[in-house]
């Protein structure tokens, strides 16, 4: 492996002599390692064998990164800023392409790793979820007059129109005989289908524009300096076109959680409130200049839909006999869709608070 990992990194345009070549965090869907130079003068690097079972085509997955970091990086200099530290840096392979692919048929890409920073795995208080919103935020903004177009790489990604056409194909196969096991808990999507298309009409429409958006808002995605200040939005290999609604929808479904996505007691599970407001004023902050008054007055039910999706896919899966999601016995995928559906009833309930709280941040900014 040390012999197929020197090969590789040989392929790309990296500066100084590599001391070592470690795993680096838990990789969930790439394998991700850390390159560590010997010289003071020379950055460290992360490799990455992006998975090309999930990413159908790397090579325009990386077209994106690399459009989409210039364009970032051409602002952060006007702004007067470090592009090297404020924005994912992909260093090429000898070649000049911005991926290797090896005699097994896999894909590397490496970019430069950020030193001296912080990350956090979980935004437990409204500042924490403020800078994480206002982290998504900037990163929108500073994409928001960007107007190449973007390679699709996740057909269907937040499309509840093409998950709807998926789970009725599910339903009438009823592949492995557990859809008579759970009639209430599909009661629970199809009662709500209606207003989840409304809204995708609205973007299909164009009411609600598409931009660029990250998809994976996970607040361990944005590196802050020692100062706790957001520095950079990290791991773009979801960034693609779509309603940037989808970005804070998600960040809500995760950031506002009280417990568990797999939480087997739903007393734990809730939306925190106030962990909703933290972030929808640090969203805002950077945001509120450029969305226009669809995308504000949808920003509330987007967290709504986001979660509603993220219901349907899993109990989708559990009805399909668990296909796509990994899971640790036979029953997790619906333990996930009940607790999802249980975050789902809590931002209902609250939702005109969540409302209210969007519109009084928006007077303020005016």
């Amino acid at each position: 492996m040390e012999n197929r990992l020197s090969k590789i990194c040989s392929q790309f345009q990296l500066e100084g002599s590599i001391l070592s070549v470690k795993p680096l965090g838990q990789g969930f869907i790439n394998d991700t390692l850390l390159i560590t130079t010997a010289e003071a003068t020379t950055p460290n690097y992360i490799l990455q064998r992006k998975n090309k079972n999930i990413f159908k085509d790397v090579p325009a997955m990386m077209d994106n990164i690399y459009r989409v970091t210039n364009h970032l990086k051409k602002k952060i200099v006007a702004a007067g800023g470090d592009p090297m530290r404020e924005a994912m840096t992909i260093i090429p392979t000898k070649d000049g392409k911005l991926y290797y692919q090896d005699e097994d048929g896999e894909f590397w890409a490496v970019c430069v790793f950020v030193s001296d920073t912080i990350d956090y795995q979980k935004a437990d208080t409204p500042e924490l979820a403020y800078q994480g919103g206002k982290g998504i935020g900037k990163f929108q903004a500073m994409l928001s007059d960007f107007k190449e177009p973007l390679a699709d790489i996740l057909p269907g990604f937040h499309n509840i129109r093409y998950r709807f056409k998926q789970w009725d194909e599910v339903l009438a196969k009823d592949p492995v005989g557990r859809k008579a096991t759970v009639l209430s808990e599909i009661q629970w999507i199809e009662r709500r289908r209606e207003e989840m298309l409304h809204f995708w009409e609205l973007v299909e429409n164009g009411t609600i524009p598409t931009r660029v958006t990250h998809n994976d808002t996970k607040i361990n995605n944005i590196l802050f300096d020692k100062a706790g200040n957001v520095l950079c939005v990290i791991d773009l290999d979801t960034v693609l076109s779509s309603t940037c609604l989808n970005d804070y929808g998600d960040a809500m479904r995760s950031y506002t959680n009280t417990g568990l996505e797999d939480d087997e007691n739903l007393d734990n599970v809730s939306m925190n409130i106030d962990i909703f407001r933290g972030y929808t004023q640090g969203y805002l902050s950077e945001t509120a200049k450029f969305l226009n008054q669809s995308e504000i007055d949808y920003l509330a039910f987007s967290a709504k839909y986001i979660t509603y999706e993220q219901v349907l896919r899993f109990l989708m899966d559990y009805i399909d006999g668990d296909k796509y999601y990994k899971v640790k016995n036979q029953v997790h995928n619906l333990i996930r869709a009940r607790a999802q559906h249980k975050l789902l009833q809590s931002m209902e309930d609250q939702y005109t608070k969540m409302c209210d709280i969007v519109k009084e941040e928006i007077n303020k900014l005016k």
